[in-house]
């Protein structure tokens, strides 16, 4: 099988937005926006909260984290939490203090939400903390490693002493990017570094203030770059001197990783028709090389999809052509899903094919197209209306909603 085409990650300001984005084929794969100036409140900050109420009936508690600040905490993800102003007895209640981090924005009418499932994330490992009911930490046994990783490398991980040791004390998940690495050393240090840094948040956490953030969550670009698989790109490109300059600092990338643009005659947006693929990304049509078309539409439940003949000329194999068009439709769809970064239930009408083994094949082609998502997607079924439905975890907002803020 030919090896994938290496893409670029692109960091720079567009519009007031810092835009971080992996472009290959000259399209954009996957993007994320986020506000130019730093945010209070960000996604992965460990906070000391304080319960103002919890709900039974809903199965929540109201957790404010800093003043006005109030999230989202479901009962039925506390894993006995590390309450920092009385002794644990197994239940939560207000007046309660207690580490949560900051797990998902507010979205729309809902309250952002917090987990007392405390985490770090490297390039290569992720480390996780949750109390255990006897009061030390509980955890899967041994060393989790991606079910995506090669079975040489799986085997590796699972068996390095380092690793082992830092398994009894955390979670711990070692991710897709070490699988290959000539030197796993780097992933041993990293989980090293990691654990340290938990450690050395829960020491402190019981003897700091109400409201105070142990742990700030790192940059989206930074988060975007240690998220993105590293077979998928082969250079970093920014025209921000300090994200630059952090990036080096960072430790995991060499300067031949990184490349400083500078040309005041042609910015970086411009060079890449920045301007041009984001209205493209933002439009409710996209249309496709046979010359048939998507419309895609974004609601407060669903996420609707059609797919329409358009321009193409069917001919006499009516079938044979609507196959086609749905086979072509349904990689452009995993393509935009990931691209616009929409999630929840997917509703998609493809144009109606009369043989049962067409809409078989049909569905395993979705399948193997959302399978390259690093997001979590899923194709349900069809409908009885003759509907694909599909999921797609939800992480964060939408690409329009980023920019739309």
């Amino acid at each position: 099988m030919a090896e994938m085409e290496k893409g670029k990650i692109l960091i720079l300001e567009f519009q007031n937005k810092l835009l971080t984005m992996l472009i290959r084929h000259n399209r954009i794969v996957e993007i994320r926006a986020e506000s130019v100036e730093e945010e209070a409140c960000k996604i992965g900050n460990i906070y000391v909260g304080k319960i103002q109420n919890v709900s039974a009936n809903i199965g929540a508690a109201f957790v404010e984290i800093q003043k006005g600040v109030m999230t989202f905490l479901p009962l039925s993800e506390v894993k006995n939490a590390v309450l920092t102003n009385r002794k644990p007895d197994g239940t939560l209640k207000a007046g309660d203090e207690l580490l949560v981090q900051l797990v998902r924005e507010p979205l729309k009418t809902k309250q952002a939400g917090v987990s007392t499932t405390l985490s770090l994330a490297g390039s290569y490992a992720v480390i996780e903390y949750h109390k255990s009911a006897s009061g030390g930490a509980r955890r899967e046994e041994g060393v989790r490693v991606s079910s995506k990783m090669s079975k040489k490398y799986r085997h590796i991980y699972k068996e390095l002493e380092p690793l082992q040791e830092i398994a009894k004390h955390f979670s711990m998940v070692i991710r897709t990017n070490a699988d290959g690495l000539e030197d796993v050393s780097v992933v041993t240090a990293e989980a090293q570094s990691l654990a340290d840094r938990m450690a050395h948040i829960l020491e402190i956490g019981d003897k700091r203030l109400c409201f105070s953030c142990l742990h700030r969550g790192e940059p989206e670009y930074l988060s975007f770059v240690k998220n993105c698989y590293q077979f998928e790109y082969d250079e970093i490109v920014t025209d921000r001197k300090e994200i630059y300059e952090t990036l080096l600092a960072d430790g995991r990338f060499s300067p031949d990783d990184i490349r400083y643009y500078e040309d005041s005659m042609l910015p970086l947006y411009k060079l890449y028709s920045i301007e041009t693929k984001i209205s493209e990304l933002l439009s409710r049509r996209v249309w496709l090389k046979s010359g048939a078309y998507l419309v895609i539409e974004q609601t407060e439940a669903l996420v609707a999809i059609d797919v329409n003949t358009g321009k193409y000329e069917a001919g006499k194999k009516k079938e044979e052509t609507y196959l086609k068009i749905n086979l072509e439709a349904a990689k452009a769809i995993a393509d935009a899903l990931r691209a616009r970064n929409l999630s929840g239930m997917i509703l998609v009408d493809f144009i109606n094919m009369q043989k049962k083994e067409h809409d078989a094949r049909l569905m395993e082609a979705m399948k193997t197209f959302l399978a390259k998502d690093s997001v979590p997607a899923y194709v349900v079924d069809i409908t009885g209306l003759g509907l694909m439905e599909i999921t797609r975890k939800k992480k964060n907002k939408s690409f329009a909603e980023q920019m739309s803020e």
